[in-house]
């Protein structure tokens, strides 16, 4: 399937806005950094999606979930260690790496990818229908 600029954007946008929300719920507040890593994330999701073979679902959140938590140890490596802004420190949680991801949320990630990978099968339908 050939995807259009205008289908990444609208991912990376939903997933700007999906990705803070979802923080912003869970602990009161998120980082502008944060919100550009949950739009490149979206992104690549949809990317992935459209590219992968059928039947995949399963891989497509391992492999999500894997890219995610990739994400955001480079992200936070930037914030947090090397600009030291402390974005987040997950020290506190067991099988952290630098205190900057976790086992605990990683696996949240690949939970996280099933939903987002079924938007995504729904939208490049849509976005799909007429061409």
């Amino acid at each position: 399937m050939r995807i259009r600029l205008y289908e990444l954007i609208w991912f990376f946008l939903l997933g700007c806005f999906g990705y803070s929300l979802i923080e912003i719920l869970a602990r009161g507040y998120t980082h502008w950094t944060m919100t550009l890593c949950g739009g490149t994330a979206a992104a690549m999701l949809y990317y992935l999606h459209a590219h992968a073979p059928p039947r995949t679902l399963w891989l497509q959140c391992l492999c999500g979930g894997i890219f995610i938590t990739a994400l955001e140890f480079l992200v936070g490596v930037a914030d947090n260690l090397i600009l030291g802004w402390a974005v987040w420190d997950y020290s506190d949680l067991p099988a952290n790496l630098y205190g900057q991801i976790c086992l605990p949320y990683s696996l949240l990630w690949c939970l996280i990818c099933l939903p987002a990978i079924g938007l995504c099968h729904l939208t490049a339908r849509r976005f799909h229908l007429n061409a």
